[in-house]
């Protein structure tokens, strides 16, 4: 496993080895020796979640503000263009964004630590989309972020509207929410 930083701190993205030949493909989708060698971060998860999404759906930017989660997502099956936030008010790159592609083809993950808000774009038919989280789902802290925020300024590179929840809808500015010291 690579990991590539990214320019908030925290953000990495992650490569796996991929072994192929002309049966089809292997590669540890987790290993929590090789990605604590490769990243430096001991995580513990508690939770898998796996969404499937049709295309143009925009789903974020959500982050819980008690018992935030670290996130290890993927891409099984489409592709996502996928965001991070960084809603540490401490940190150099506070209210900075960081996207990258994931897709069953690439079979690249992104680590979004705790402090972060999340979200992605799906810009095929549809995809399932997986991730690792090191808490509890807790909805009552949940919040979200609007995804157009220009304060944010995040370029979706969107083909079409995107398909929104009414939760996503009613997310506020980041000058208006709740963010982490």
């Amino acid at each position: 496993m690579r990991a590539i930083e990214t320019p908030i701190p925290g953000v990495l993205v992650l490569e796996p080895k991929v072994f192929g030949d002309a049966r089809g493909f292997l590669f540890e989708s987790w290993n929590a020796r090789r990605f604590a060698e490769a990243t430096g971060i001991e995580a513990h998860f508690v939770q898998d979640n796996h969404s499937r999404s049709a295309q143009h759906v925009l789903r974020g930017l959500h982050y819980q503000i008690a018992n935030p989660q670290g996130k290890l997502v993927r891409v099984v099956r489409g592709a996502v263009f996928d965001v991070a936030v960084d809603l540490r008010r401490a940190s150099p790159t506070f209210g900075r964004w960081f996207g990258a592609e994931l897709s069953e083809e690439n079979h690249r993950q992104m680590w979004v630590p705790p402090g972060c808000a999340h979200g992605f774009l799906v810009r095929t038919e549809f995809a399932d989309f997986l991730y690792k989280a090191t808490d509890y789902y807790a909805p009552e802290h949940e919040r979200c972020i609007r995804w157009d925020d220009p304060g944010i300024g995040i370029d979706w590179g969107l083909s079409a509207a995107p398909v929104l929840s009414e939760k996503d809808r009613q997310g506020v500015p980041l000058s208006d929410a709740e963010t982490y010291p």
